[in-house]
């Protein structure tokens, strides 16, 4: 398998998981507003690097999440102990990367908004 074809399965990857997973397209949509908010507040390089690292943790482990889901319903189509729990544990890692990028978010973004706020209070 050349890299050509590598990339082009990974890109099949992320489109189905956009097209199929209703976390998936979520995940995108905070990222793009994180994306939107880091531009309007002129956020720094070293903010950017924050943000994108939250960016793609959240959503590499929403598709590790995904994968696992998937060959796990492959393997054991009916319910298992063995298999909810490590549905289960997946799906905690997303929630732990998702509450790192909610709390460095908050360092980022509280500050400047709150800048813009008094800002604003000041004008009117």
């Amino acid at each position: 398998m050349g890299f050509l074809s590598a990339l082009r399965f990974a890109w099949d990857g992320v489109r189905d998981s956009f097209k199929t997973e209703m976390n998936f397209r979520i995940h995108c949509l905070v990222a793009l507003l994180a994306l939107v908010l880091g531009f309007l507040l002129k956020i720094n390089g070293n903010e950017w690097l924050w943000v994108l690292l939250s960016i793609f943790l959240v959503l590499a482990a929403e598709l590790f999440n995904t994968a696992l889901e998937a060959l796990t319903n492959l393997v054991s189509p009916t319910w298992h102990p063995l298999a909810k729990k490590a549905k289960d544990a997946a799906a905690a890692a997303v929630l732990l990367v998702a509450i790192f990028s909610i709390v460095a978010g908050m360092i980022i973004f509280l500050p400047k908004l709150v800048q813009v706020i008094k800002h604003f209070d000041r004008v009117t």
